[in-house]
């Protein structure tokens, strides 16, 4: 009987020990990827390395690619045919164009895999299975109710600068522009269009295609327009870093109020600096070791991650992050938000 019970025990062993390495093969056999805008941007920096970090915590096989420069859709395209190709179960993605990349997005949902939009919504937003985004409209509102805020009455005479992102006019882009307009008291119009207001304050529009380069160009432009500018809004720190330089050149860096959106630890040590007076955080890691918990979810169960109630995206949050607080405006120190930045 003892023979015969250890018999059984062995066997036992052997089954679930082999149920242990069904399921690790299982986890070790998801496969995912990353496609960000560039790879040179800090912000999809911090991105992928919080994809990498919780794909490896998983052991997910990832893929990461990145296009050329801001707005380099084919590469995009590319990179999700190669997923869909490799067998992958889910695709994260900050889409360059939100509108262009919709058909192949499409594509891929069709042949099972899980398409989550990170960042920049794309349009329709249930293009994808689903978003992990900041809200962009409240990041541009809250730098916008600040600058107006700390202008106070000086706010009815500003002669506003504003650059944006690139002539495709994405999502990402539009969002945080007509928020902070909205926020500073500006009647919008087409909160999906860049540049229809009649607001006699804005001085004008220009892009930057999101890095320092293009935000020191745009800068220029706009100074040659009216080089009494006094407050410039900037779609990213790289581009406001930018603009600094371009004001710095023609001795104008101090008497302008320059805001922005990303919350990276450079652009919070440039509020510290003086450099700029607020920006708002976002959370691109959290957006991206969410999404490839997401995959892994669907991969193992087929569910797909729900909205916060009331939108049609998942809100990873924003903080405004200014060392000149004003009232009625919750704000975050440069010294919080460096303990805080992209974490």
């Amino acid at each position: 009987m003892k023979r015969i019970a250890g018999t059984k025990m062995a066997a036992l062993i052997v089954i679930l020990f082999g149920v242990m390495a069904v399921h690790t093969a299982q986890a070790a056999d998801i496969g995912a990827c990353l496609i960000t805008k560039t790879d040179t941007n800090p912000f999809f920096v911090k991105m992928k390395e919080g994809a990498v970090a919780k794909a490896s915590e998983y052991s997910i096989k990832l893929q990461t690619f990145a296009g050329k420069i801001d707005g380099d859709t084919e590469t995009q395209v590319a990179a999700v045919e190669t997923c869909m190709a490799s067998g992958a179960k889910g695709i994260l993605i900050t889409p360059t164009d939100s509108k262009a990349l919709v058909p192949v997005i499409q594509q891929a949902r069709e042949a099972g895999l899980l398409v989550i939009a990170l960042d920049t919504p794309l349009e329709p937003a249930d293009a994808a299975d689903a978003t992990f985004a900041t809200d962009n409209f409240k990041a541009g509102e809250l730098i916008g109710q600040w600058a107006k805020a700390k202008l106070g009455a000086d706010a009815a005479n500003a002669k506003i600068a504003l650059l944006d992102l690139n002539a495709q006019e994405i999502s990402v882009d539009y969002l945080r522009d007509n928020g902070f307009l909205q926020g500073f008291g500006i009647d919008i119009k087409d909160p999906t269009d860049i540049g229809d207001e009649d607001d006699p304050r804005i001085v004008g529009h220009d892009v930057t295609n999101g890095n320092e380069e293009g935000g020191r160009k745009a800068m220029e432009n706009l100074l040659q327009k009216d080089p009494e500018i006094n407050v410039v809004y900037t779609i990213n720190e790289p581009a406001a870093a930018g603009a600094y330089e371009a004001l710095k050149a023609v001795g104008r860096e101090k008497d302008v109020l320059v805001v922005s959106v990303d919350g990276g630890c450079p652009g919070v040590q440039n509020i510290k600096d003086g450099i700029l007076g607020a920006t708002s955080m976002q959370f691109p890691l959290l957006m991206a070791s969410m999404g490839i918990e997401a995959v892994k979810t669907y991969a193992e169960t087929g569910e797909k991650p729900q909205p916060t109630p009331g939108l049609d995206f998942f809100n990873t949050g924003v903080e405004l992050i200014t060392d000149e607080p004003v009232d009625g405006i919750p704000s975050m120190t440069s010294e919080a938000g460096l303990k805080k930045c992209w974490g």
